[in-house]
């Protein structure tokens, strides 16, 4: 892991070159599937465009296997497993790969023109993460089936003296992870210590998602501020690149996910 001392310009989140909207807190619906798997589900069916490229976010803890193998077309499936994870996820694929992804790890399936995909946790396992579904565009959604894993080990942190962020997936304040296989994307895991912020800063043409993952959040994005609690997240559009502000405005460290990916603007079916 690349431990990275960051100074970070904490001015107002703000926007530049284009409109940005940013909704209000969104729920996610309760869903439990067997006796093994809880989650927060949010789905675009019920969020609207505002969540591309998003398809799906599952924040989930699964402590025995639930789904079996299982077909994936024309998308991508991500798996992103919280450091606070207890043992092995086991994950094959059509692909060829069988291996365990372990607590803080990556694993993207970029599913293309078809694969079928089994996770389950290995024995007295417990992972707590999230699992995405990304939409491609109609061009990408014929290619040949594709994979990307990154341990948590390899991915850059930044620290400073407010917060400690892994850039799982693209870049963050000039610090670079590994590169999406699929759609240009940044997944970023952090924490904020309380009365912290932290400064991420957007492309154009961008849909972001931010997602508490322990604890209260505000998110500040030029003259709007949202506030948002445990369980909730924040769509975000943008036309210009922007200035994404998260702060922690509570007595307790906070726990966040972002996810910032170039807008598909095709409905996925």
């Amino acid at each position: 892991m690349n431990a990275i001392n960051t100074v970070i310009d904490f001015s107002q989140g703000s926007t530049a070159g284009g409109m940005t909207f940013v909704s209000e807190p969104i729920s996610g619906a309760d869903l439990t599937v067997g006796s093994g798997f809880r989650a927060e589900s949010f789905r675009a069916g019920d969020v609207g465009e505002a969540m591309d490229p998003l398809v799906m976010v599952d924040h989930y803890v699964m402590t025995e296997p639930t789904f079996g193998a299982h077909p994936h077309a024309g998308m991508s499936a991500v798996s992103l497993l919280f450091d606070d994870s207890e043992g092995l996820f086991h994950n094959r694929d059509s692909l060829g790969n069988d291996f365990d992804l372990q607590p803080g790890d990556l694993y993207w399936l970029n599913a293309g023109s078809g694969a079928v995909h089994d996770e389950s946790p290995r024995a007295n396992a417990r992972i707590h993460g999230l699992q995405v579904f990304v939409n491609v565009p109609q061009t990408l959604r014929f290619e040949s089936p594709a994979s990307l894993l990154v341990r948590s080990k390899d991915m850059p942190v930044i620290y400073n003296a407010d917060s400690r962020v892994k850039v799982v997936l693209g870049e963050s304040n000039g610090v670079r992870g590994a590169a999406s296989p699929s759609i240009p994307m940044t997944i970023i895991d952090g924490t904020i210590q309380p009365g912290g912020r932290f400064l991420h800063r957007s492309a154009a043409n961008r849909g972001i998602w931010v997602q508490t993952v322990k604890g209260s959040l505000d998110v500040v994005v030029g003259e709007t501020t949202r506030h948002f609690a445990l369980g909730q997240a924040v769509a975000i559009k943008t036309d210009g690149s922007t200035k994404i502000g998260i702060r922690n405005a509570s007595r307790e460290p906070v726990h966040f996910a972002l996810f910032d990916g170039a807008r598909v603007a095709e409905t996925y079916v």
